[in-house]
């Protein structure tokens, strides 16, 4: 077939068809905002302490029966323990006072083994209260919420060969109604590990849903229209959903009814199966020429154009082109080297950015209101790195942000608790330049790669970010032991990735390489002096190249 841009340019740029796909498609991103990260309010955990049966203490040992400790300065309830509650009970019927005539650090302790007292002053019910996932099983809250990135790695792997071959709008709704029945399923768990196997099936069907919808809006739209949505379209659509997600979770405070209610919102898109078609280039690569015109000349009505008589005309064979893998990107050093700098900067900025996400329901101050800020400091930062994108340097914009990103979490270990203002100020920031980055990565990566291998190594990439993503909660656990501890580690490993970004090649004002000889001429840490490489090409003979020191690019020198 023929090019596709040019066989539909009497389509033109705008027009109704493109602004009613352009929206419709983007409605879709909102529910993945407001399914991703409901894990925030769902496995908050609330202040707590051990529970105290009814055993006729007098009313000083019933509130000194749960020793003081210290937690960041501040003396608190103990969580996890309490003293023994046989002694205290002869104790009380001894007459005895607490502090008076009773030294309570001499007191034995034991474990909460009557269960624990959760505050209702925030969450009504989470899975944290109802399955008790605190002191010794408290680990299990992070890795609940890993499981929703290892279900974004299984979907991000399989949801481009299920587009592929069934089509882009088929898995579009497909994902929509896995989305759909998982959350449904996951608001009914019995158990954590119900809860955790159903968060797998979330995440593999929002991954794929973004994906899907992403790839479809880029093959339906227009060129003008394609940048729209890729750069800010479906970034934007899918902040709404994270900013409506805080004032959902607020207004529902159990959390299998807030489950429930997320669920129920993906009906509202039933209707869309009507108004978004399928993307006319998937349809030609399968041979379905017809469909695809249909849905073109359906396209040029509403734009009121005139399509012409044949669209889509037959051309000359397209010679097989090589297939590649993995196998080539370890195969050079210089690609090599670029594709393991690009993999730590994924994973670093993925940390960052998920582990502010996560980490908004244990600042101080509502934790509703702090979602919302995090959401809400994304949508300046996609608008603005759109902007500068344009004209600015890659590899300093990138590392500007990184920089900013990562300084202001290590400044917060030295706000005192007196200015937590000052502190949630300076985290929103970091959101700002974490998502900054996100959006540079993203373009970078993608221009550095030539066409044979750029979805190979923008697969790897991806790949790098689960990894980066699934670890987390991980780092947000580290709190528990410190509240400083997740800022040093995530701000550390971002100030060095700016490092290793000032090693990468610029790609400014430079043509995207299309093969891997291309990408190897960059300038780097890794490919050492460059040299200019003459190829001598002569009748009946081998090509046969001659190396000599220079700075500029390949020549050919016929003879």
């Amino acid at each position: 077939m023929g090019d596709y841009d040019e066989d539909t340019a009497f389509l033109g740029q705008n027009g109704p068809y493109f602004w009613n796909t352009f929206f419709l498609l983007n409605t879709v991103f909102v529910s993945t905002g407001f399914n991703g990260l409901y894990i925030v309010f769902v496995g908050a955990t609330p202040k707590h302490h051990c529970l105290i049966p009814d055993v006729n203490l007098t009313e000083e040992w019933t509130k000194a029966i749960v020793p003081l400790t210290t937690a960041d300065g501040e003396e608190v309830q103990s969580q996890c323990s309490r003293y023994r509650l046989d002694v205290v009970r002869n104790l009380s019927a001894q007459g005895l006072v607490p502090g008076r005539d009773v030294n309570l650090t001499d007191l034995e302790q034991e474990r909460c083994l009557d269960g624990w007292h959760y505050s209702k002053d925030i969450y009504r019910s989470n899975i944290v209260t109802e399955w008790d996932l605190v002191c010794d099983d408290k680990w299990k809250v992070p890795f609940a919420s890993s499981t929703l990135f290892v279900g974004y790695l299984f979907g991000s792997l399989i949801s481009g060969h299920l587009s592929d071959r069934y089509g882009r709008k088929k898995v579009v709704f497909i994902s929509l109604a896995a989305q759909c029945l998982s959350v449904l399923l996951q608001s009914f768990s019995h158990s954590w590990r119900m809860f955790c196997i159903m968060f797998l099936f979330v995440g593999a069907s929002q991954i794929s849903l973004y994906i899907s919808a992403f790839v479809l809006g880029t093959e339906v739209l227009s060129k003008t229209m394609r940048v729209l949505f890729t750069t800010l379209g479906a970034f934007l659509f899918y902040c709404i959903g994270y900013m409506t997600l805080p004032w959902i979770a607020y207004g529902i405070r159990e959390w299998r009814t807030l489950l429930a209610v997320l669920s129920m919102t993906s009906v509202v898109y039933i209707p869309l199966w009507w108004f978004i078609p399928e993307s006319p280039r998937w349809l030609i690569t399968q041979g379905r020429i017809d469909e695809a015109e249909a849905i073109v000349r359906e396209a040029a009505r509403k734009n009121k154009v005139e399509a012409p008589p044949v669209i889509f005309k037959e051309s000359e064979g397209i010679s097989p082109s090589r297939t590649y893998s993995m196998l080539d990107v370890l195969k050079s050093k210089n690609i090599r080297c670029i594709t393991l700098m690009c993999l730590v900067l994924w994973m670093a900025i993925n940390i960052g950015y998920f582990g502010l996400s996560l980490n908004t329901s244990n600042l101080s101050g509502d934790p509703f209101m702090n979602c919302f800020l995090s959401a809400a400091s994304e949508v300046p930062a996609y608008i603005v790195s759109t902007c500068l994108l344009r004209r600015c340097p890659r590899k300093a914009l990138l590392s500007s942000f990184l920089v900013i990103g990562g300084g202001v979490l290590l400044l917060i270990q030295f706000i005192p608790n007196t200015l937590q203002y000052v502190a949630l100020a300076l985290e929103m920031t970091g959101k700002f330049g974490f998502t900054m980055a996100f959006s540079i990565v993203y373009i970078y990566t993608a221009e550095l790669y030539p066409t044979v291998l750029r979805n190979v190594g923008m697969g790897m990439c991806s790949s790098a970010a689960r990894i980066g993503s699934i670890t987390a909660p991980y780092v947000i656990y580290l709190g528990t032991y410190n509240k400083v501890l997740p800022y040093i580690v995530m701000g550390s490993l971002t100030i060095a990735s700016s490092v290793v970004n000032f090693f990468l090649p610029e790609t400014l004002n430079r043509d995207l390489p299309e093969t891997m000889e291309q990408m190897q001429e960059y300038q780097g840490l890794c490919n050492g002096p460059k040299k200019r490489n003459y190829v001598v090409k002569d009748e009946g003979r081998r090509n046969r190249p001659i190396q000599c020191e220079a700075k500029s690019d390949v020549h050919t020198l016929p003879l």
